[in-house]
């Protein structure tokens, strides 16, 4: 398990949640978001296809705003048949299911989340396991300084 005790910036936090949160979920995607006031910034990936990496998006249209918004975990069987999936977004891409957990509660600056390419409701292990990784990201990021912040800065890695 890489260590995010050694991270020290965001750039590394993002490095390592990213590639972390596919090989504990097993999925064929991950993706770390920061929160920028009213926007998400998909920072970093790990995917089998691009995703969103560098857009903002407004927080209210995507699910890893949700997921910080409300403090509460997103598991997504099939994105078809949830209301907090925006499908113009969703549909063009492969995932087809996710897990996105939000990172620093009661105040989430980021979210983590995991893709599937089909059907698959996450099992309690993944959740826990990805919850686990965005425990220990959030003290990376309250040990970097970042916590404090009303929203994470903008990320700088490329």
């Amino acid at each position: 398990m890489t260590n995010l005790t050694a991270a020290q910036t965001l750039a590394d936090v993002g490095d390592i949640v990213r590639m972390e949160a596919r090989r504990v979920t097993g999925a064929q995607g991950a993706t770390f978001v920061l929160r920028e006031q009213d926007r998400c910034f998909y920072a970093a990936e790990d995917a089998i296809a691009p995703l969103w990496k560098g857009q903002r998006l407004p927080i209210t249209a995507c699910i890893s705003g949700w997921a910080m918004l409300h403090d509460e975990t997103a598991v997504v069987p099939n994105i078809e048949l949830d209301e907090r999936i925006p499908l113009e977004a969703y549909l063009p891409t492969f995932v087809r299911s996710l897990l996105m957990v939000p990172v620093g509660s009661p105040a989430p600056v980021a979210a983590i989340g995991a893709y599937w390419s089909r059907h698959h409701r996450a099992t309690q292990r993944q959740i826990d396991d990805l919850q686990a990784l965005a425990d220990r990201a959030a003290e990376a990021i309250r040990r970097i300084g970042l916590a404090d912040a009303p929203w994470a800065p903008t990320f700088t890695n490329g």
